[in-house]
């Protein structure tokens, strides 16, 4: 199996409104699989169309190498909104619930407990757990039957820092284990700490699909300055190496491929030439900045 995913040309179309159009990527096996957009930008209408939800207007894809079915789906774990369990009951009760909707059996129960960190709690009631608790024993009742696929819509919504960092864990600790993790997320920071590989969106357009490191390249930027800021700016132009300059504030700023700035390199430069350098600091250009970028947004921050 090449591709646990792969769609060609998936459009949708609300009236006048175009949700998705010609959406085409492929998602390998054993990758944490970031959709990743501003609210509106199609991916939970996407997770639909792959779950069978809703219906594409245009276009078409594969599961597992194969055309979608119901039974392809059953190796398929689900987690698409806000947790939905009986809050009287206990998790486990709850687990058995679930697993008796799905037509799965109660035999992993206690383990997908243990799995989610939530075995010692499994007699407690669902409305006793926090928020970071509930999403886990969502996780759990998506990993009944002990699916090699999971599909998760914003894993992180609404928790607290905590809860986050524990679902986050969670999902690196699922994909150690071999399983392809396919989520929607409209943050940045989620995507670049446990995806491998990612699709952006933006109004149902895909702006950039691949591994992480190829799509959110990252650069260095050497900030410089200097008591002559113009004879600065001009020595540095006739230096090689970097792919752009710019003057920022009261510094000039050299953009190079990510890991290849020396900065000793340039300060000797600089040196050589007559030039004493009052500050020099390399940074890193951050995957929000390049995330703004593709995406048009203006950051807040």
């Amino acid at each position: 199996m090449n591709t646990v995913l792969s769609l060609k040309g998936i459009s949708k179309r609300y009236g006048r409104i175009q949700a998705l159009n010609n959406v085409s990527f492929d998602v390998p096996p054993g990758c944490v699989f970031g959709i990743l957009g501003p609210n509106g930008s199609g991916k939970t209408t996407l997770l639909g169309i792959i779950l069978d939800i809703l219906k594409p207007t245009a276009g078409s894809f594969e599961l597992m190498g194969q055309p979608p079915s119901a039974d392809v789906r059953k190796g398929i774990g689900t987690l698409l909104e806000t947790p939905n369990f009986f809050h009287y009951l206990s998790g486990e009760r709850n687990l058995r619930i679930n697993a008796s909707i799905k037509g799965k059996g109660y035999g992993d129960i206690d383990a997908v407990l243990e799995k989610v960190n939530l075995h010692q709690r499994k007699k407690s009631k669902f409305s006793t757990y926090s928020l970071g608790m509930k999403q886990r024993l969502a996780i759990a009742a998506a990993l009944l039957g002990n699916p090699d696929v999971l599909i998760f819509d914003e894993p992180t919504n609404g928790l607290d820092p905590v809860g986050i960092a524990e679902i986050r864990e969670l999902i690196k600790k699922l994909a150690s284990e071999g399983k392809t993790i396919i989520m929607a997320s409209h943050l940045l920071d989620e995507v670049e700490k446990v995806c491998t590989h990612v699709a952006i969106l933006k109004k149902g357009e895909l702006l950039a699909a691949g591994h992480v490191d190829e799509v959110l390249v990252n650069e260095d930027i050497v900030e410089v300055s200097a008591s002559d800021l113009n004879r600065l700016e001009q020595l540095l132009k006739n230096m090689n190496g970097f792919s752009g300059i710019q003057r920022h504030d009261n510094n000039v700023q050299l953009f190079y491929p990510m890991g290849t700035a020396k900065l000793d390199e340039v300060n000797q430069y600089c040196f050589n030439n007559g030039v004493v350098l009052n500050h020099l600091q390399l940074k890193k250009k951050s995957l929000e900045s390049k995330f703004f970028e593709l995406t048009g947004k203006v950051s807040d921050r």
